[in-house]
């Protein structure tokens, strides 16, 4: 059959999770065309004995055999799975005469996910493969195409035509690419003719038509189409180059395949014009040709695009949450599709981690395959405690002990609420509603109130202490005077404007993700950082791509790469789908 160089085993008709696993590959002579947008070019080229290129595996769909064929045999795909009704196998009708085998394989390269969408098409073109092939074979006969390569004339000379089909993503297609056409880059289609002219056999091997579903989920998006339209699109196109049309050799010839395009889409009542007038409407189209690296990424698309970073570290408050604290639907979905697709999502924050757990249980994304869990990596308490691989504590730091007990008898002296973080726990002199909203606004876990600043000191070690008072008193009162009270021997840092944090010295998100990266031995070159406060500003700066959101900090919008949409804008997710991938 067809797709020699992916040496598929195919059983006849096997279930749609059937494999095929690449063993060798074609020595004879073929013909390839590509095309991204309109710049296809033709090369023959030698195939070699083997290619380590084609060693893979291929989820492989049954041969539809002839368009009458299809149709009866399409509803029984993976029966047994889906519970659907067997019906009763009827004999085929005789034929009259002749009848050309229409032979068409669909294959799923194993690296696309596994997607029900995915799916879906391949088992509609089965029936919308054999539909064309039959149109465009009809459109033959009798025409006088100027710029046609006759090489292949008379279908019906033939007993059957065979063709294969198959969708894979950018890489595997860029790498083919490559390898045929010494082209370092994703393409849309590749059509790779098995045609052998005056070779007297009753087969027709058409050829091979590979189409990139990441690249087209990107044009369907452009150009207003759904993806199974635009998979059309492109097996028309392929279909055409593999029948001797070829848009590159003139412009007649140009004009002559695009006609034929759109005569075949409308004949099929297909949507779109065809690939080279879809192309020449988006050159033509300035709106069309703006950088596709800054462009947002639909909601529920991110499966057909490349991350660009491996991890993405994220603030919480102001950031991941909103001015309600919460986090939205659309930025729990937006994160749920990046790690989906392997980007390694890390809270870097300066609360506790159980309260980031209880945060993320609230939209179902805490827990073992949740973005957060005690097994989870993550920098909390603002790089002062840092955990690794599932979940151990890999780095710690501690705030002064003189530090503590000044920070102490200053509250109890001004009756300013003061409280000591200590890993998972929260402690305090006294109640206050600023203490209790910490933990009923900020989830962070409920204060214990310490009878004594003995008692509390005793009682763990802290790594940080945070006054609670007004944005004025704060900026007006606590941060001058702890400023100077710590003489070098604590920081002073703040992510919101009622609150001040006492930390140790070198404290930030900063070094902490460092300790991790270090951990993972990752480079800051494969992570994005998104952030909002003035203590997300050494992560921003290390970060690849650095994103302030605009409710940010001037100092942290300042070093940013970028000045994102705002938190209660779902500016995380924006960045998200803008900029990750």
């Amino acid at each position: 059959m067809l797709l020699p160089r992916f040496s598929y085993l195919l059983r006849h008709p096997p279930p749609l999770h059937a494999m095929a696993r690449a063993v060798t590959c074609a020595t004879q002579p073929s013909h390839f065309h590509a095309s991204l947008g309109i710049a296809t070019s033709r090369h023959p080229v030698s195939l070699p004995s083997k290619s380590s290129l084609f060693c893979r595996t291929f989820h492989a769909l049954a041969r539809c055999q002839s368009e009458e064929m299809t149709r009866r045999r399409v509803a029984g795909v993976r029966a047994g799975q889906r519970e659907y009704r067997k019906a009763r196998r009827r004999a085929p009708p005789k034929s009259k005469g002749k009848e050309l085998q229409l032979c068409v394989d669909i294959c799923i390269e194993e690296d696309l996910p596994d997607d029900p969408e995915i799916l879906s098409i391949a088992e509609l073109l089965r029936l919308n493969v054999p539909m064309a092939m039959k149109l465009v074979f009809d459109g033959l006969k009798g025409s006088r195409y100027k710029t046609r390569d006759t090489a292949i004339s008379d279908v019906g000379g033939f007993d059957s035509v065979e063709l294969s089909v198959l969708l894979c993503n950018d890489e595997f297609i860029r790498k083919l690419n490559k390898e045929w056409r010494n082209e370092d880059r994703a393409t849309d289609v590749l059509s790779m003719s098995q045609h052998v002219p005056g070779l007297k056999i009753p087969i027709l091997m058409l050829g091979d038509v590979v189409i990139s579903v990441e690249t087209a989920a990107r044009q369907a998006e452009e150009r207003g189409h759904t993806l199974l339209d635009e998979i059309r699109i492109l097996m028309v196109h392929g279909l055409l180059h593999l029948l001797g049309f070829d848009h590159e050799i003139s412009e007649e010839a140009e004009v002559e395949m695009e006609r034929e395009e759109e005569i075949l889409l409308k004949s099929l009542d297909w949507k779109g014009k065809g690939l080279i007038r879809s192309a020449f409407d988006a050159e033509t189209n300035s709106n069309f040709h703006q950088d596709s690296a800054d462009d947002r990424k639909k909601e529920g698309s991110l499966r057909f695009y490349k991350p660009k970073f491996r991890y993405i570290f994220c603030d919480m408050d102001g950031t991941l949450l909103n001015s309600k604290s919460q986090i939205s639907s659309t930025t729990a979905n937006a994160l749920r599709e990046a790690s989906s697709r392997g980007v390694k999502i890390v809270i870097a924050t300066g609360k506790a981690r159980p309260a980031v757990i209880d945060i993320f249980k609230m939209v179902d994304l805490a827990g073992k395959d949740g973005i957060v869990s005690e097994f989870s990596p993550g920098v909390f308490l603002q790089g002062l405690l840092v955990y690794g691989r599932q979940g151990q504590e890999i780095f710690r730091s501690n705030l002064d002990q003189n530090v503590c007990r000044e920070a102490c008898l200053y509250s109890l002296e001004n009756k300013v609420p003061l409280i000591a973080f200590c890993e998972g726990r929260c402690l305090t002199l006294f109640r206050d509603p600023l203490v209790d909203s910490l933990h009923t606004i900020y989830h962070e876990p409920k204060a214990e109130v310490m009878p004594s600043v003995e008692h509390l000191l005793a009682s763990a070690d802290i790594q940080k202490m945070i006054f609670l008072d007004t944005d004025r008193r704060v900026a007006d009162t606590l941060r001058p005077y702890w400023s100077d009270a710590t003489n070098g021997r604590a920081s002073v840092v703040q992510a919101v404007p009622d609150m001040l944090e006492i930390v140790p010295v070198g404290t930030s998100k900063g070094n902490g993700v460092k300790v991790l990266l270090d951990h993972f031995e990752v480079t800051a070159k494969e992570i994005m950082a998104i952030g909002d406060g003035e203590n997300d500003v050494e992560m921003l700066e290390l970060a690849s791509l650095g994103i302030a959101l605009s409710n940010g900090s001037e100092k942290t919008k300042s070093v940013a790469n970028v000045i994102g949409l705002s938190n209660d804008e779902d500016g995380a997710a924006d960045a998200i789908y803008r900029y990750a991938f």
